[in-house]
């Protein structure tokens, strides 16, 4: 099996968030033999140059992009999650018998999202294969530029809500109040202190994130751009003052290493002088 296409770049996976847990995934047929996946299988890539795309974003049928021979109705073959326990893909495959995979185009915290051609609408749709949720082109748009990690802003919403009511969308990482928890739970960007400081969490953890959502719709930034947790809690206590003694003091072991003699251990435990200048970009709380 061949895939034309004309050169492949590398997505970036700097600094990624860590999947603590996922649900198994559901298979694709039954009694399905498994199969060897094949050398050129990769996941996270991208590819450019492929001219034919044309600015319509439909192609009566993209088999000539990817490769040839390939029956339209042919599940992928069985191979294991990657290292985040995000589904691996190859360009060009059907990820059911209606969507054949054009390219990846972002990734989140328990999750990524592929561009697919629609072979029943004859559009180009955004996939989560993880629970094959359909995202209507209608209400989402997937930027054509390279998108970051795990920023929320992967959609961008094409046209203004009619109401202002907040709705959840997506129940991939919800959990009930009386299961166990996920030790890391939230997109990095709107984790809450206690999340990071492992002291258990709950709806509160919830409000945090929408906060956090709230003022980069506003500013058009995310207001904690980082990936350290040191750094992120730096940055919060620039935006909100000093986080409450009694959090700093019941920190769990693996958070412990931030907190010294009851303050958190800024700036002495920076990693580094761009971590510092991170920190200060970031508004303070006399300037919110």
């Amino acid at each position: 099996m061949e895939m034309e296409m004309d050169y492949v770049t590398e997505f970036p996976h700097i600094h990624m968030d860590r999947r603590p847990m996922k649900r198994p995934r559901l298979a694709w047929g039954f009694n399905q033999p498994q199969q060897k996946a094949q050398s050129w299988v990769y996941n996270g890539q991208d590819v450019g140059n492929l001219t034919s795309f044309g600015p319509s974003r439909a192609h009566p049928d993209h088999t000539s992009l990817f490769e040839k021979g390939l029956d339209q109705t042919v599940s992928p073959p069985w191979r294991d999650d990657d290292k985040d326990g995000h589904y691996m893909f190859a360009l060009g495959e059907n990820l059911t018998s209606r969507y054949k995979i054009y390219r990846k185009v972002g990734e989140g915290t328990f999750g990524q999202v592929l561009e697919c051609w629609d072979r029943e609408t004859k559009e180009m749709v955004a996939i989560k294969p993880e629970n094959v949720l359909f995202v209507s082109p209608e209400y989402v748009k997937i930027p054509d530029e390279v998108m970051t990690c795990s920023a929320i802003r992967e959609t961008c919403y094409s046209r203004l809500p009619k109401s202002n009511a907040i709705k959840v969308i997506d129940l991939g990482s919800a959990a009930y109040e009386h299961q166990d928890h996920n030790y890391i739970v939230s997109t990095r960007h709107y984790r809450a202190p206690e999340v990071i400081l492992g002291l258990g969490w709950s709806y509160p953890c919830d409000m945090w994130s929408v906060g956090c959502i709230l003022v980069e719709l506003c500013s058009g930034e995310a207001l904690f751009q980082t990936h350290e947790n040191l750094e992120h809690l730096a940055m919060m206590e620039r935006v909100l003052g000093p986080l409450p003694q009694h959090m700093l003091k019941t920190a769990d072991r693996h958070a412990e290493k931030y907190v010294k003699k009851g303050k958190l251990d800024w700036p002495a435990a920076a990693t580094s002088t761009e971590s510092i200048k991170a920190v200060l970009i970031v508004p303070a709380n006399s300037a919110c």
